[in-house]
C-alpha cells in the first residue's frame, strides 16, 4: 500500500515538472521561453522550430538596427525583434512585436482583444499620440499598445492639440499592435 501511495505520489511529481511551458503566453520579461536577457546569437536555438528571417537595415553608423522576424513553419508571423546594438550577436532584444494574436497574458488578453479589455486589467499610466495612432501604456507592465486615430471620436482625428484621456477612448476600440519594450 505504502510503495502504491509513493509510487503515485512521484508520477504527479513528476508530471507536474514535465509539464510544457506555454509558448505563447506574454509574462514580465518573458514571452514563452524568449526571456528579456537572451542575446540575439540564442535566438536561433530558442526559435529552433520556426523560421527566422534577419534582415540587415543598415549599420551602426547610421543608427539602423538589423531586425529579426520569427515565423512559424507553416507561415504564420510570430513576432518581430529589434536589438539594442545592430550587428552585435551579443546584443539584447529591445523590442518585440507581437504580430501572432495566439500571444496572450495570463489574463487572456491578446491582439484580438479590444481597449476595454485591457483597461480592465491594467490601469492606464500613459496616452501619447504619434501621427495617426496613439500608443497606451500601462503601470507596471512592460508592453503597449498601439490603437489608430480612426478608432477615436472625429473630434480626436483632426485636432492634435486636443488631449486624450482614457475616457476618450472608445472600450471598443481594437488594437493595432502589441509591443514589449525591454530596455
Amino acid at each position: 500500500m505504502k510503495k502504491t501511495l509513493l509510487i503515485t505520489l512521484s508520477s504527479i511529481v513528476f508530471m507536474q515538472c514535465a509539464k510544457k511551458e506555454d509558448p505563447f503566453l506574454i509574462q514580465k520579461d518573458k514571452i514563452g521561453v524568449l526571456q528579456k536577457e537572451f542575446t540575439i546569437k540564442q535566438i536561433d536555438s530558442v526559435f529552433a522550430n520556426d523560421s527566422i528571417v534577419k534582415h540587415v537595415n543598415g549599420d551602426e553608423f547610421t543608427g539602423n538596427y538589423t531586425d529579426i522576424e520569427v515565423y512559424e513553419k507553416g507561415g504564420a508571423h510570430l513576432l518581430s525583434l529589434s536589438p539594442s546594438e545592430s550587428l552585435d550577436k551579443n546584443a539584447t532584444i529591445n523590442i518585440v512585436t507581437l504580430r501572432d494574436s495566439r500571444y496572450k497574458t495570463d489574463k487572456n488578453i491578446s491582439l484580438n482583444s479590444t481597449f476595454k479589455d485591457f483597461k480592465t486589467y491594467y490601469e492606464v499610466s500613459k496616452i501619447d499620440r504619434i501621427l495617426n495612432n496613439i500608443n497606451i501604456e500601462f503601470k507596471n507592465q512592460d508592453f503597449y499598445i498601439t490603437i489608430s486615430i480612426d478608432e477615436l471620436p472625429s473630434a480626436y482625428k483632426f485636432d492634435y492639440s486636443r488631449t486624450i484621456d482614457v475616457a476618450s477612448i472608445p472600450d471598443a476600440a481594437k488594437i493595432k499592435s502589441l509591443r514589449l519594450d525591454w530596455f
